[in-house]
């Protein structure tokens, strides 16, 4: 009964010691993450415009 004992052990540990958050830090935390990949993909796409800027420059003095 060693997968009941596991079941149980988990239970208890999720209900009486895991410390959730609460709505607003889950709600701050999302926002964070949010704004965190807004940023992160329009660093990327600035990167990525200007590589193809400068990849068409070379292209064009090549041929």
């Amino acid at each position: 009964m060693k997968i009941k004992g596991y079941f149980q052990e988990s239970y208890t540990e999720l209900v009486h010691k895991v410390t959730w958050p609460t709505w607003g830090e889950l709600q701050n935390s999302a926002t964070l993450v949010m704004v965190a990949t807004l940023i992160l993909a329009i660093i990327i796409a600035a990167m990525d415009f200007s590589f193809s800027r400068i990849m068409q420059l070379i292209y064009s003095l090549l041929y």
